[in-house]
Parts: C-alpha cells; structure tokens; sequence
C-alpha cells in the first residue's frame, strides 16, 4: 500500500513540475507609447491570457521601444529572445516584401474599407509566409489609422512637398511613395518627431490622425492634409521558436486570444478616425482634404515599382473591390 501511495504521490508531483515548466511569462514588444491603442490591446490580451490560463501564463508588455526598435524586435523574435510583439507591417515588409502591397495608395476607400480588407481572407492568407520569411508567427491583423501629410509650410498642391524633408516609418513601400513626389524621405522613430518637427530638422511628417492629435503634432504645423493615401496595418506576432514550444492547446488560447485583441484595434480605429480629424480640423491650421489626384503621377510611378516586387498586389486589389460595396 505504501509503495502504490509512494507512486501516487511521485505522478503528482511529475504533473505539478510538468505544468510549471508549460507555465509562462512572456515579453510583448512595442514601439507605441503607453496611452496608444495598440499598447492597450496588448495590455489587454495578456490579462485574459491570464484569466483563460487561471494564471498559468501572463504578459509582461514593454511599450515605447523599451526593447529596441521594431528591426531589433524582429531578430530578438527571430532567436526566441522575444517572445511576442504587435508590430507595423511596414518592418514585417522589409523581410517579406509581399507585405508591401498592403500599402499600395488608395487600396482602401477609407478607414471601415482598410479594415475589410485586413479581414478578408486573401490578407489572412499571407500570414502563412510569415514562419518560413521571417521566423515569426503572425496571428492576425490590427491597424493605425490611414495617413495623413502635416506641413510647416503651405500646401497647394503635390509640387509644395518636393524636396520637404518628410518624416518616414523607415519601410521600401512609403520611401517608394516620397521619393516619386519628389520629397526627401527621413526616416524617424516617434519619441523624435515632435522636437524635430518644432525645430525645424524636418518640414513635413507623414502621420495617423490619432498621433497628430494626440501627440500634438498640429502646434508646429501650418498645414494638416487630409490625404487617406495609405493604410497602416499591425499584426500580433509570436517568435516561431517559442510557437514551436507551445503545446497545441496553448497554441490555440493564445493565438485566438491574441487574434481578437488586435483585430479589436480595427473597430476602435474606425470609430474614433473621424473624431480625430474633426478636432485636429477645429485647431485653426489651414487644413486641405485632397484625394488621389493631387498625387499626379506617383500612384502609377508607385504600382510600376511594387506589381514587380509583390505577388499579392493584384489578389489584393480584387479583395479591396469585393469589399469595396460592404
């Protein structure tokens, strides 16, 4: 009896060791400052990570490039030294240039259209890349808002911005776009635009409406354009290694879980965008609603470069008509 009790009480503790060594804390990298919307879905994915797990796995988030920028990110993701990150497409297109076709001027219509088109299942089907290009696994897509051109000088029309030093995400797809304007692309992290934009280091950013207004970049602007021009999708990763250590059942929570949380971000972007330009509108600055045309030839110059450098332009022109009408 003492022996079977002996047995009993090893399996017991075999199990509770083997739970413990399933249990995680994992590291979630951003770039966002705390108060942006996607560091706030991060923060709540990992407290119903938790909750699901009975507190088996939590989420330590590190907003604001506390970890490095997102290419740093992106190999720290790579080796397993990360273990999750909501990162812009943009960097993700630097390794997978597929991605870049998502930014094609003028794909969405506007801000509802951009988030059919991430949920359709032509943009959910290049996830599948991601394991083999980049060494991440890519659970769903997220968003910014669409962008929009802030200007210390006056704008008339796209002649205005040519030779602007224009502050860039540094990604191939928005470079490709300046540089047909005519403008000086000068890539730049966000904890720097706001100073830069006051002294004059740049005379242009290329920025959402949430960061414009929330940030406060229109104090040092003359001009706020209204362009729409492109959209700016996130999507949730999680470092391929890790992924390979997960069991299937963990998998499963956390990749659902991470799913909804930045899909989540699409709904808060379509509802607020418009309430951002109006405040931003309300601030006095000349402010100019443009479309396409004011762009003259760059669109085309544009699409030339990237029908050669992505598969998935045309497949996701097609899935921006067949979500055009929703």
């Amino acid at each position: 009896m003492n022996n079977i009790r002996n047995s009993i009480t090893g399996a017991a503790i075999l199990l509770a060791s083997a739970v413990a060594t399933q249990a995680k804390e994992f590291r979630l990298g951003l770039i966002t400052p705390p108060p942006h919307i996607w560091t706030k879905a991060a923060e709540a994915f990992g407290a119903d990570l938790a909750e699901a797990s009975d507190g088996a796995h939590s989420v330590t988030v590190f907003p604001a490039r506390q970890l490095g920028n997102e290419a740093e990110m992106l190999q720290q993701l790579q080796t397993g030294a990360l273990d999750m990150a909501f990162m812009t497409v943009a960097e993700v297109s630097n390794r997978a240039p597929d991605f870049g076709a998502l930014y094609a001027p003028y794909l969405a219509k506007d801000i509802a259209h951009a988030g059919r088109i991430l949920r359709s299942e032509t943009a959910k089907g290049m996830l599948a890349q991601l394991p083999a290009k980049t060494g991440v696994v890519g659970t769903g897509y997220g968003m910014a808002g669409l962008r929009q051109i802030v200007t210390r000088g006056e704008v008339n029309s796209v002649d205005d911005l040519s030779g602007l030093k224009l502050r860039i995400t540094p990604f191939e797809p928005i470079l490709d776009f300046y540089n047909a304007i005519g403008a000086a692309p000068t890539p730049m992290p966000l904890p720097a635009v706001y100073d830069a934009l006051a002294n004059g280091q740049v005379d242009a950013i290329d920025m959402d409406a949430e960061l414009i207004w929330v940030l406060k970049y229109y104090e040092h602007a003359d001009t706020v354009v209204q362009s729409n021009h492109m959209m700016f999708p996130m999507v949730g990763l999680v470092s391929a290694r890790v992924w390979a250590g997960l069991s299937e059942e963990d998998r499963a929570l956390i990749g659902d879980l991470m799913a909804q949380h930045v899909d989540s971000t699409i709904d808060t972007y379509v509802e607020k965008e418009q309430i951002w330009l109006d405040q931003i509108k309300d601030t006095g600055r000349t402010y100019k609603i443009v479309d396409a045309s004011f762009f003259s030839d760059a669109i085309s110059s544009w699409n030339e470069i990237w029908s050669q450098r992505s598969t998935m332009l045309a497949d996701l022109r097609d899935a921006a008509a067949a979500t055009a009408q929703e």
